[in-house]
């Protein structure tokens, strides 16, 4: 019986502050996809630092009889004691943790790898390809002696550190993370400022109630409970139009687009969505709850 009543004093309560719950749901469900998205970006910032990033700083690549370079010989690739000595000195550096060789054969596999869909999958053969040493480092910022050591010496066409060219990205992609969860949490506690005032009117709305419900006994749970359940269900109705937001946004985006166009990174899928997804949710929940509880103890002695 009491559950009863306790439905249908939420049902009122919402029919009651029919505008305001729309106003509050419309804010938890903007802020939640931007919330969402600030999640997404930093998933996808870790699975391209897991690829590239954290395992190759240095890329040393070799003559071919193609390649121009001040250490190149014109018509002529390395040669095999070349190679040996560049490999040797990388290998004496203290600097250097670890030296990965990778063959013509193995750069032309990768390309085939990343372009296989693509029509530029046949422009090139196995000669043309360039063979190229990967450094790993003992201390990544220890980058300079390395590359001052292998620069200059015969055969090698270009040092080239990967940093340089993800450190841009990433921090492009970090600033785009945090501009969109400092946006989704200015527009949070837009959302918890809402909920607070719809309770203070609710509760100043349903005073002579609350009133009889104190003179026969009704507990503060069982007085503020259908508080809880109306913001609650604006919360979730946020949530899942956020979510639905994002999964919409996942598929056009990075399913039929991004995966299809550029096949050498790697994107997130649908794991990182439904992570995104389930704290985006918790989100919405506690935002739900909390703003409330505050704001009926406060307000509901009538």
């Amino acid at each position: 019986m009491r559950f009863r009543h306790i439905l249908s004093e939420t049902w009122t309560g919402v029919h009651r502050n029919a505008s305001m719950m729309v106003a509050i749901i419309v804010t938890m469900w903007v802020s939640l996809v931007l919330f969402g998205g600030g999640l997404l970006a930093a998933q996808q910032i870790e699975l391209m630092k897991g690829r590239w990033y954290d395992k190759v700083e240095i890329s040393i690549f070799l003559c071919t009889p193609d390649t121009a370079g001040d250490n190149c010989t014109p018509g002529q690739g390395i040669t095999p004691q070349q190679r040996a000595t560049v490999e040797a000195a990388l290998h004496a550096n203290p600097q250097v943790s670890q030296v990965f060789a990778e063959s013509k054969q193995q750069a032309y596999d990768d390309f085939v790898a990343s372009y296989k869909d693509s029509p530029i999958r046949d422009s090139l053969t196995v000669d043309q390809m360039q063979e190229s040493f990967r450094v790993k480092l003992v201390d990544p910022q220890q980058y300079q002696g390395v590359v001052n050591d292998v620069a200059g010496m015969p055969g090698v066409q270009a040092v080239q550190d990967l940093r340089e060219v993800l450190d841009p990205l990433f921090q492009w992609l970090r600033t785009a993370q945090w501009v969109a969860i400092g946006t989704s949490a200015l527009l949070l506690l837009a959302a918890a400022l809402q909920i607070g005032n719809t309770i203070r009117l609710a509760v100043f709305a349903r005073r002579r109630e609350i009133s009889i419900m104190r003179l026969v006994g009704a507990s503060n749970t069982y007085i503020t409970m259908p508080f809880v359940l109306e913001t609650l269900l604006a919360g979730l109705v946020g949530a899942l139009l956020a979510a639905a937001t994002l999964v919409a946004g996942m598929y056009s985006l990075v399913v039929r687009n991004a995966e299809v166009s550029i096949q050498t990174l790697p994107w997130i899928g649908w794991t990182e969505a439904g992570i995104a997804i389930a704290g985006l949710a918790g989100v919405a929940v506690v935002l739900s709850i909390i703003p409330t509880l505050i704001a009926t103890n406060k307000h509901l002695r009538v």
